[in-house]
C-alpha cells in the first residue's frame, strides 16, 4: 500500500479531491473554527478555503466546484477557477488533499 508523500497529486478541472482517509475537516469547539485534523498535525484554513474543502467528497470534480462558487458569487470563472486549483494544489502538496479513485462513491 502506497502512502499518500509517494503519491503526488496534480490538480486540474477533472480531479475529484477528497480529504484522505486519516484526515478530518471538523468544527473545533475550542478554537471556535474548522481545522483539518491530521495526525501530530492541525491546519487551520480560512473561511473561503473551508467551504471549498465541503466540496471536496471524491464526487465532484473540480470544475463542478468551480462552476457552484462563480454562480454563487456571480464572479468569474477563470479567476476562481485559478484560485481553487492552486489552494488544493496547495493542501495536495502538502498531504491534507488526494484525489478520489474509480470505486470511490
Amino acid at each position: 500500500m502506497a502512502t499518500l508523500r509517494s503519491r503526488h497529486v496534480t490538480v486540474s478541472e477533472a480531479s475529484r479531491p477528497v480529504l484522505p482517509r486519516h484526515a478530518k475537516l471538523r468544527f473545533d469547539e475550542t478554537r471556535h473554527r474548522w481545522v483539518i485534523l491530521a495526525p501530530e498535525r492541525v491546519l487551520a484554513p480560512d473561511d473561503i478555503a473551508v467551504e471549498i474543502l465541503q466540496l471536496c467528497d471524491g464526487v465532484r470534480n473540480v470544475a463542478a466546484i468551480i462552476d457552484s462558487l462563480a454562480a454563487k458569487y456571480v464572479a468569474v470563472r477563470e479567476l476562481i477557477g485559478a484560485d481553487v486549483i492552486a489552494m488544493l494544489q496547495d493542501l495536495a502538496d502538502k498531504g491534507f488533499l488526494t484525489e478520489a479513485r474509480e470505486n470511490t462513491a
